[in-house]
């Protein structure tokens, strides 16, 4: 394992939910609306409202493929033109590690890792599944959310910090199970990106119906973290006649090439519409989504602002820079992003133990010492940041 002159913070781990991460604390009243298992054709599936759902192809997580095994694919170097069955190589045993804390913290010892935001799996495919069923949407994540304090803690021992799964579809019950997660001294919430499908219709996140929310959230000091996941921008591909959406590993030329991108639609309706200036403590972090949207939505806040000032209480660039927080992929321009948003506002991750992310998580100071980092920006991303975060502001 890669030896660094400090323990650091990796705001990009995962755990692998147990099978009863959604039924262990659902009224079994729900179970046919929202999750449950069933055996089809002599395989273990999970069913979301009565569907076979396949986000993640094997749900189960046992067997499970090794942590970081697609790794060159991921750095785009794949000469053998190999498919996902053969990038993902034999498959292995669940380790005790993706599923228990204390073996967890262990590991972390090992590594070298001093603390780590621990985030979903199969939670982040689920919201849309569920999105013409909200009160059985809001039972599961609040199911969901139960089992992760009970099984991984929200700040355990002060160094795994588990981020649970808050939906806004419903706002006044976003607000109730912020408050259950405030009370079990959550330091993080998760949710995916896009926009919020409420009972009235599509709505961004920065709508003023959701002021209440968002208010809370900035009295609390807590950070907000958007998250990869399915989308309603997942259904957008299926309209290019791309079969098969929902399959995360689902690899296709297409997708490898299309633009339409929910983390940064989000930020910029937060910023079109004024959020953090309602809402000055306000702190957003961006995970596992990559940095090349911020590229791109730099060009556009250029644009705009330069045509429409007055749509803005300030350059949305500065305000950007002050509200949010990317965590780049190891492959992306980490120099271009430096010199973009400045060191203090760039968070490691190496999304371990997934197969796009790194075996060896602190490895990830190979890439910034190849894009020049010194080693003061190093520590910076790599412990600092992430350690800020996981601290609440103060009243």
């Amino acid at each position: 394992m890669t030896e660094l002159p400090f323990k650091f913070f990796d705001c990009d781990n995962h755990f692998y939910e147990a099978t009863d991460a959604y039924t262990r604390h659902l009224d079994p009243a729900l179970s046919r609306r929202a999750m449950q298992w069933a055996q089809i054709d002599g395989k273990t599936r999970l069913l979301v409202g009565g569907k076979i759902n396949r986000f993640i192809p094997n749900p189960t997580f046992d067997p499970v493929a090794k942590p970081g095994a697609m790794d060159e694919y991921f750095r785009g170097r794949n000469p053998k033109s190999a498919g996902t069955i053969e990038l993902f190589g034999e498959l292995e045993p669940i380790r005790p590690e993706y599923r228990d804390r204390d073996a967890r913290l262990a590991l972390m010892d090992a590594q070298g890792m001093q603390g780590a935001i621990l985030l979903p799996t199969l939670g982040v495919g689920m919201e849309q599944a569920l999105i013409d069923d909200r009160p059985a949407l809001v039972a599961a994540v609040h199911a969901y959310n139960q089992w992760m304090d009970e099984d991984w803690g929200f700040a355990y021992h002060e160094r795994i910090f588990a981020a649970p799964y808050i939906t806004l579809v419903d706002a006044d019950a976003a607000i109730r199970e912020l408050e259950w997660a405030l009370e079990r001294d959550a330091r993080f919430t998760v949710m995916v990106g896009g926009p919020v499908m409420t009972a009235a219709g599509g709505r961004s996140p920065a709508d003023p119906m959701f002021d209440p929310f968002w208010a809370r959230v900035s009295e609390a000091g807590i950070t907000t973290l958007y998250h990869s996941g399915d989308t309603r921008y997942s259904a957008y591909l299926t309209d290019w006649g791309e079969n098969s959406h929902t399959e995360a590993f689902r690899a296709t030329a297409f997708r490898s090439l299309s633009s339409a991108n929910a983390i940064q639609d989000t930020i910029a309706s937060m910023l079109a519409h004024g959020l953090f200036h309602r809402f000055p403590r306000l702190r957003v972090g961006q995970i596992e989504s990559g940095s090349d949207w911020v590229f791109h939505l730099f060009e556009k806040l250029t644009k705009s602002y330069g045509q429409t000032p007055h749509l803005y209480p300030e350059d949305p660039r500065e305000t950007f820079k002050r509200h949010v927080w990317v965590s780049p992929f190891y492959e992306d321009r980490l120099g271009a992003l430096k010199d973009l948003i400045a060191v203090d506002r760039i968070l490691m991750g190496s999304d371990y133990p997934h197969v796009e992310g790194l075996a060896d998580p602190a490895s990830y100071i190979k890439d910034l010492r190849n894009f020049d980092y010194t080693a003061e920006e190093c520590e910076k991303v790599m412990r600092h940041n992430g350690i800020g975060l996981s601290q609440r502001l103060p009243a």
